[in-house]
């Protein structure tokens, strides 16, 4: 009778093991579904916001400016080089869209304002290793500065 107990307890300990990771894997599966879903529309997102002027890198290491933009045939035109060694143009599909400058437009809220971000915006990074700082000022010119400040 003990024995008996004891494998009935045994099977149901076996049922309740399994159902546990059935239903662990079964929410594994739905969070990176859902995951993945919000990484597509993100990426999709950010490539329709692609307009001429913003620079783009394509997925083979092809950087310029968008010149032109088709959505019906779902391409661009991109611009590389300079005056000086001649410019080329160039048409892709838009998803060959590897990294862009393009930001994507906050959706609106119920009465027309910009919905605010919890998080500290991050500045855009520069994608093809060019910084520009507007504001700079040699030492020499910061300490003109503080003189004209302290008289």
């Amino acid at each position: 009778m003990l024995t008996s107990l004891l494998i009935e307890s045994g099977q149901i300990f076996t049922y309740v093991i399994l159902g546990v990771l059935l239903v662990g894997v079964v929410g594994m599966l739905w969070y990176s579904s859902k995951k993945r879903k919000k990484q597509e529309k993100e990426s999709k997102d950010l490539i329709d916001a692609v307009r001429p002027g913003n620079k783009v890198k394509t997925i083979g290491g092809i950087c310029g400016i968008v010149v032109e933009v088709d959505e019906e045939e779902n391409t661009f035109v991109l611009e590389t080089g300079t005056e000086a060694s001649g410019k080329c143009f160039i048409k892709f599909d838009k998803l060959a869209i590897y990294q862009t400058d393009a930001v994507i437009e906050k959706p609106e809220d119920k009465k027309g304002e910009k919905v605010e971000e919890e998080k500290a915006e991050e500045a855009p990074a520069e994608p093809f290793g060019e910084t520009v700082e507007a504001n700079a000022q040699t030492p020499a010119e910061s300490t003109e500065k503080d003189e004209t400040e302290a008289k």
